[in-house]
């Protein structure tokens, strides 16, 4: 294994606040684990769609942040942000709950595709907790280092000026709530919007309309959630 230091291309306002993260060993081990899978199988997403949340939301940009936990493991449905999938590919269950959701707190009805890269543009930071996934096998890079390197995301938002809203559906990702300063922040917790749990307080909570209050109260601008279409 070569020792050569591997740095990722950041966007360039995530570059410095991340450095020490990806000079961290455990972050070249899974780089040289990830380069290594894309050698052997095929890995999504495409390794350009990598870093796709922090290119689409710049860290100054950034008002909230919706964990999810590892991409889409099929053909053609990660590009690089939590519950998104490209325009053209069929709309996964979670997210046509989570439309379902939307449409029940706040009116807006389903769009006809699942291409979340207007939200992003406007501040949702679409953070999985793992950024790569084998295809077709659920979490096979799980405990790899991402968890490491997105936790470091996660403390680089949180330490930022504004009073963010952080939106942590389902167990795994509320694990994640220790590294986030409630005092300062919204936390909104909900179980998983997956067809397996979403009945069981995922709907009727209401995120959306709580992420703009909160947005609002704080003098920042709030998400348009209606997607443009395809």
């Amino acid at each position: 294994m070569s020792n050569a230091v591997i740095q990722p291309t950041l966007p360039p306002s995530w570059a410095n606040p991340l450095a020490e993260a990806t000079r961290a060993s455990s972050f070249q081990s899974l780089m040289q684990f990830v380069a290594e899978e894309r050698n052997l199988h095929v890995v999504f997403p495409p390794e350009d769609h990598v870093f796709r949340a922090l290119e689409l939301t710049p860290l100054s940009n950034v008002r909230v942040v919706v964990l999810g936990q590892d991409p889409y493991h099929g053909d053609g449905q990660a590009h690089g942000l939590s519950f998104s999938v490209p325009p053209g590919i069929k709309i996964p269950p979670s997210l046509r709950n989570i439309f379902k959701e939307l449409y029940d707190d706040i009116g807006i009805p389903p769009a006809s595709h699942g291409c979340l890269e207007s939200w992003a543009r406007q501040g949702v930071l679409l953070l999985n907790a793992v950024l790569t996934v084998r295809a077709h096998q659920a979490n096979s890079h799980r405990n790899k280092g991402w968890e490491s390197f997105t936790d470091a995301v996660l403390r680089t938002v949180d330490e930022g000026p504004r009073s963010l809203v952080f939106v942590l559906w389902g167990a795994h990702a509320q694990k994640k709530k220790a590294l986030i300063d409630a005092s300062r922040h919204l936390v909104l917790e909900a179980p998983h919007p997956s067809p397996l749990s979403a009945h069981q307080g995922f709907f009727g909570s209401r995120p959306f309309s709580r992420i703009n209050e909160h947005l609002s109260q704080h003098g920042s601008e709030v998400i348009r959630w209606a997607l443009p279409d395809s």
